[in-house]
């Protein structure tokens, strides 16, 4: 077994077509199904770093699901424990509880019923329809966190 965290990379047109045409969006205020602009202390530089996001909604509860895997912002978030959420100009400071492993089927599952067409392709074939344990399988790869905004 691999000790290497899942990443799972974007490609050229997802960071400079996709990723900025969201986060265009986002940023005049109007969210593309769900989508804020993240923005958290780097861990190492102290600077705010920024990407767009998708806000899950589930059980009266606000989540960030990684689809990508470990990438930068789960480090950030981890390491600030919290952050902002930018629509327009109405920025949400939070702060971030990650979820447990055990506890992650139900919002992975959620999410790929909102998302699985924009990030199905980072889950390894695991969809809204897969079996619990296929789910738990990859609930190690997919950092979530449970935002609750402060402000």
């Amino acid at each position: 077994m691999s000790t290497t965290a899942h990443v799972k990379k974007p490609g050229w047109v997802t960071v400079h077509v996709v990723n900025r045409a969201v986060a265009w969006l986002t940023r005049r205020g109007l969210s593309v199904w769900g989508s804020r602009v993240l923005a958290v202390r780097g861990r190492k530089s102290g600077q705010w770093r920024t990407t767009p996001v998708n806000l899950m909604t589930f059980d009266g509860q606000q989540y960030l699901v990684a689809p990508r895997g470990h990438v930068q912002w789960t480090h950030n978030m981890r390491a600030a424990g919290g952050g902002e959420l930018h629509l327009g100009k109405k920025v949400d400071v939070f702060t971030a509880t990650e979820v447990t492993d055990d506890d992650k089927v139900p919002l992975l599952r959620a999410y790929l019923e909102r998302w699985k067409a924009e990030v199905g392709v980072f889950f390894d074939g695991v969809g809204p329809d897969s079996p619990e344990a296929e789910l738990r399988r990859i609930a190690p790869d997919h950092p979530v966190f449970r935002v609750t905004v402060t402000n």
